[in-house]
């Protein structure tokens, strides 16, 4: 795959719910070796990577917006929040015919949870097994069967073995993750995790770029991989107040519903017009000057973007926003088609598009 979306399909294929996202850091702790100059795993278990500023080759004048921290003589502190978690469940209980039963760790819409293959992590190792609502298969469903959409808690994992090795394989707290290959079709990426593993390889990829493209840096680089952002944006709360950051940019997916069935006004984005510039969504409002002068390189650039307002949902942006004495903040997005399914859907110049912009303001901040 070019522009190294090898890496993106490690990342996507790794599994990590939250508050179990130890295979995910280890990943991009081994990924990033050599690129920060400090790295610590924090309490709530984000990996905090830190850049000091440093000279390229021939690097001309920062962003007229961006100056020092404001009251002191350091460095801009520019901090990157990308989450590491994917949507998933835990075991809630094992039952005496050998059955597992879930409780979910994210939002699920379970009419795409239907016979799903899936990938128990235990203790006692990985296990393939299937999911499925209890009830009637179709064949001896009645037609008010077929009507109904079932909760989480009427679901359950199959892993193929009988009662007894069940009880002694699998126990309560045991996790589960969607089990599908992430694939290149077309122009697109498509994998279950995009969301956000995106924003790992962007939080990775973009800092690279910087190497890359012989661009120094005046502000100081923190780039840190949270946990739990799909239950309450908890890790990025703890490493911003951590951190303490002049600015925070919230690397994420978002939806692009450019798709038949939703109206054009709630489309959100659309594939390959650009990066995301998000401005509000149920967690913060972003800072109007800094989206002015993120709007402006990308112009100067001419890198592809697209403003985007979200109706609902948050990300990692708000807790660096809101952190101690608070935060200057903006979001940096990839619209992304079928969010929370196992077919997530990137466009692959939105992807090199945010990779761009983020590299280029970091370039420029001082």
């Amino acid at each position: 795959m070019a522009e190294n979306l090898d890496l993106l399909k490690r990342l996507c294929e790794t599994p990590g719910v939250p508050g179990r996202e130890e295979r995910v850091r280890a990943l991009i702790e081994k990924e990033v070796k050599g690129l920060f100059d400090e790295v610590i795993t924090d309490a709530m278990g984000s990996l905090i990577c830190t850049r000091h500023p440093r000279a390229g080759k021939g690097k001309k004048g920062g962003s007229k917006k961006s100056g020092k921290a404001k009251g002191s003589d350091r460095p801009l502190r520019v901090m990157l929040l990308s989450h590491m978690d994917e949507i998933g469940f835990y075991v809630s209980h094992v039952d005496d015919k050998g059955f597992l039963w879930v409780n979910n760790a994210g939002g699920f819409d379970t009419r795409n949870l239907f016979s799903r293959r899936v990938l128990v992590v235990a203790e006692s190792g990985d296990f393939r097994g299937v999911m499925n609502p209890g009830g009637r298969p179709v064949h001896i469903a009645s037609a008010k069967d077929r009507e109904k959409v079932p909760e989480v808690k009427e679901f359950f994992v199959d892993v193929g073995l009988d009662a007894a090795q069940v009880k002694k394989k699998f126990q309560v707290g045991d996790y589960i993750v969607m089990d599908e290959p992430a694939m290149q079709i077309g122009d697109k990426f498509v994998s279950k995790a995009l969301d956000n593993r995106v924003a790992c390889w962007l939080g990775i990829e973009s800092v690279r770029r910087l190497d890359k493209d012989g661009h120094g840096h005046d502000c100081e680089v923190v780039v840190a991989f949270t946990t739990q952002e799909e239950v309450g944006l908890r890790g990025a709360k703890t490493a911003s107040h951590r951190v303490l950051p002049d600015v925070g940019l919230g690397l994420d997916v978002t939806l692009a519903c450019d798709t038949p069935g939703v109206p054009a006004e709630e489309a959100v984005t659309r594939h390959g017009k650009g990066f995301g510039l998000h401005i509000k969504d149920s967690s913060f409002i972003a800072d109007y000057e800094l989206v002015k002068e993120i709007e402006g390189l990308a112009k100067k650039h001419k890198i592809a973007y697209q403003r985007s307002i979200l109706a609902a949902g948050g990300q990692d942006g708000a807790a660096a926003q809101q952190a101690a004495a608070g935060a200057r903040a903006i979001g940096i997005t990839v619209g992304t088609r079928y969010i929370h399914t196992v077919t997530e859907m990137i466009d692959t110049g939105d992807l090199y598009a945010a990779r761009d912009i983020i590299a280029t303001y970091l370039a420029h901040a001082k």
